[in-house]
This record gives structure tokens, sequence and C-alpha cells, in this order.
């Protein structure tokens, strides 16, 4: 009897894992397509200041992202290539190229409560993590996301709630290595776009006392999906070419 309930408990344990894989490649499936051009505002409010930045992105799979700053019009070209995990930086005002190395990944994204690790497209949630379903309540799944050993991930541990219905985020919140709470995503307002569904807003809330009153807000204004984008925009010929 009771190597029948040890038997019984791995077998759910490997149902739930692979439950948890299965919803995790359908969310980055949904997330990424083939290729995703978006339009994109984020308003950043601080302590000390509130301003807004208007931004276009260009991804294909999952190492290859490309963004441009619109506005305001003192950061207007600013430009930064994500490929293959590492990331470049053109800066218009002095025509120069500047690689932003491993050690920078969990700084501050222009100010943002995003990081540099974020703009590299979000390590591949499939490749660089071990999944379990920690609870279910109707189409929301609650997973907890660990790295794999072999990962270079900057998280030491996420908490995705999932809205299984969509295959879109509710809620992610991230944790150190020493397990402490470093920020919190929220995710609402799902359209769709094409055949994919998108939630449009996110608020990223900081958890640092340093960072108290910190608060980042995503709009996604438009996606396009699977319309097929030109490889000239993942090259570090790009980062000048297409900052005009």
């Amino acid at each position: 009897m009771k190597k029948l309930l040890i038997t019984l408990a791995l077998f759910t344990t490997i149902l739930f894992a692979n439950d948890a894989q299965a919803i995790i490649k359908k969310l980055e499936k949904n997330l990424r397509g083939t290729d995703v051009y978006s339009k994109i505002e984020m308003q950043i409010k601080t302590k000390r200041h509130s301003r807004s930045m208007l931004i276009e992105s260009w991804g294909k799979g999952k190492k290859k992202n490309f963004t441009k700053i619109l506005s305001p019009s003192r950061d207007r070209g600013i430009t930064f290539l994500n490929l293959d995990k590492q990331m470049w930086q053109y800066i218009p005002k002095i025509e120069r190229i500047v690689k932003i190395p491993p050690s920078m990944m969990l700084q501050s994204w222009m100010g943002t409560d995003f990081t540099n690790d974020d703009m590299v497209k979000q390590s591949s949630l499939v490749d660089d993590y071990k999944a379990r379903v920690l609870e279910k309540r109707g189409s929301i799944v609650t997973l907890e996301l660990i790295p794999r050993s072999s990962a270079a991930v900057v998280w030491g541990k996420i908490i995705s709630k999932i809205d299984t219905k969509y295959y879109t985020q509710v809620e992610d919140i991230f944790y150190d290595d020493d397990g402490l709470k470093v920020r919190k995503m929220s995710y609402s307002k799902v359209k769709k776009f094409g055949s994919h569904f998108v939630t449009t807003k996110m608020v990223i809330v900081p958890f640092e006392k340093s960072k108290r009153g910190n608060k980042t807000t995503i709009k996604i204004l438009d996606a396009r999906f699977d319309q097929g984008i030109d490889n000239s925009y993942f090259s570090k010929r790009a980062l000048k070419r297409y900052s005009r």
C-alpha cells in the first residue's frame, strides 16, 4: 500500500510538471508568435518626477529583439539590440554603440522599473526554468518557476499566475537568490490582435524600500504578429541605421 501511494504521488508530480511546462509553452507561443511588432507607451513615476516614453519594438523568436525610442525628444533615436541574450545600445548624441555587460542586466532600463534583462526579451521560460503547478482556480493557474542549473538568469524564483483561457499573464512576482520579493508585475485589459491575445496594460511595482512609491505602467498601443519582420533589424548595423 505504501509503495502504491508513493507511486501515485510520483505520477501526480510528473503529471503536474508536464502540465506546467505545457502551459508555459502555450504562453510563450501566444506572447511571441513567429515574430511581433509592437508600439508601447511607458509611464514612469518615482518620488521625484513623472515622465512618459513612446517606444517601438520588433521581435523574432526567443533571441532577437530591436527597440527604438520615439519620444521624449531628448531620447528620440536611442536604439537597443538584443541578440542571443547579448545587448547593445546606440546613443545618437555621441554616435556611439555601447555593449551592456552581464553585470548590468539587473540595472534599471532608461530609469524605469524594467531591467536590462527584461529588455533581452525575458529569457525563455520554457528553456531556462522548471515549472510546477502550485494552485488552480478556474482558468487561473499559479506556477512556481525555478531556474535550471545551467540557465544564466537573474531571478531566484518567479511565481506566475496565468489565465489558461487566453494564455496570458495575470501576475508575476519576482524573487532574488535569497528568496526576497523584488517586484510585482500585474497584467490587465486583454485584447486580441489577429490570433493572439495580449494584456495591453502592465503595472510594475518594486518592493525595495529605496524604490517605494515607484511605478511603471506599460500600455500596448498596437501589436502585429506573424507579419514577417526583415532580418536587417537584428544586426549591429541596425542600431544606427534605424535610429533616424
